[in-house]
């Protein structure tokens, strides 16, 4: 029978360990369709290492992740075979990597880059295919004229927005995000965020964003989940954590970013 409850992700008792390090331990949460949930803390909090074993690019020491198929069926993201799993990430996933290098085809033009991946789930139409790409460069708001430049020719920030388009022009459920508006100017991050935030809304996509940044955070996240030494040391709503953090740690993360 089908589970019918309404999570898009779920995680239970998720743990990855390097040696006697602990990367994440014990983690366990569900996303809902069209939640955006921030994962917050210090380098070398775990944040990252979570956030990969979520998105099926590091396998965990222990725990489960499973995904609500577009049948409703409920899959374990380690269960799906090799195949199975690069079908997922080039549809129904999206990564937006913090090197905007790392989530791009350098070589290629920015309209390829787009494309292509309309390509991997058959589309053929060149035509077809060139005239979505323009439309999607137009809504991360990089100009007609530059579809045929390749990325080297575009700052950070375009770099960014582009790598936006190629993840989300196959219209996928889930996106993650890690640390995406890292190492931007602070006028760029704001007009990156502010696109983000009005895309995820517009297409209702589920998002989970690693962020160092709490001013990003509250931002763009409906929950908030923040992390020290591999551990998910609180979380709840958003505005609610950092407007009222519990635990010793989340208000001396608090204190030191957000109040003057």
């Amino acid at each position: 029978m089908t589970d019918t409850s309404p999570w898009l992700l779920r995680a239970s008792g998720l743990s990855r360990y390097y040696g006697n390090r602990i990367g994440c331990q014990d983690v366990g949460f569900e996303l809902w369709p069209g939640e955006v949930l921030a994962i917050v803390g210090e380098s070398g909090s775990g944040k990252t290492t979570l956030l990969n074993c979520l998105s099926g690019r590091l396998t965990p020491t222990a725990g489960v992740v499973e995904y609500r198929m577009r049948d409703g069926t409920a899959r374990g993201v380690f269960s799906l075979s090799e195949a199975e799993r690069r079908f997922l990430a080039r549809t129904d996933w999206g990564f937006v990597h913090q090197d905007a290098r790392d989530g791009l085809r350098m070589s290629v033009s920015a309209g390829g880059n787009v494309g292509e991946r309309l390509m991997a789930i058959g589309g053929r139409n060149y035509g077809a295919i060139r005239a979505t790409a323009l439309d999607w460069l137009g809504r991360v708001e990089i100009a007609e004229d530059r579809i045929d430049d390749r990325p080297d020719a575009f700052s950070g920030g375009m770099r960014q927005r582009l790598q936006i388009a190629r993840n989300l022009v196959t219209g996928p459920r889930l996106v993650f995000m890690d640390e995406p508006t890292s190492g931007l100017d602070v006028s760029v991050q704001a007009r990156l965020l502010d696109l983000l935030r009005g895309l995820v809304a517009d297409l209702g996509l589920a998002a989970i964003i690693v962020t160092h940044d709490l001013a990003v955070a509250r931002m763009i996240s409906h929950r908030l989940m923040v992390m020290r030494a591999g551990k998910v040391v609180e979380s709840g709503l958003t505005d609610q954590v950092l407007d009222d953090p519990q635990s010793p740690y989340a208000q001396l993360l608090v204190a030191s970013v957000l109040q003057p």
